[in-house]
């Protein structure tokens, strides 16, 4: 946000402006739909031949009532 009586810029982070660039280009590629971009990533992970790490799912724990 500008200040109304200054005229200097708004500070800008360069690491946040060149993520944000690159998920517009991912987006992009992929026609703004989130399933094809799912889909990509999940194609992307397979082919990189790292190991993939999942977790058993938590269950929330009960409240005890008072």
């Amino acid at each position: 946000m500008v200040h109304p009586l200054r005229d200097e810029q708004p500070w800008t982070d360069e690491i946040v402006a060149e993520v944000r660039s690159a998920r517009e280009q991912l987006f992009a590629a992929c026609d703004y739909d989130l399933e094809k971009l799912a889909e990509r990533l999940r194609q992307n992970q397979k082919v990189s031949g790292r190991a993939v790490v999942t977790f058993p799912r938590r269950m929330p724990a009960k409240e005890v009532s008072a």
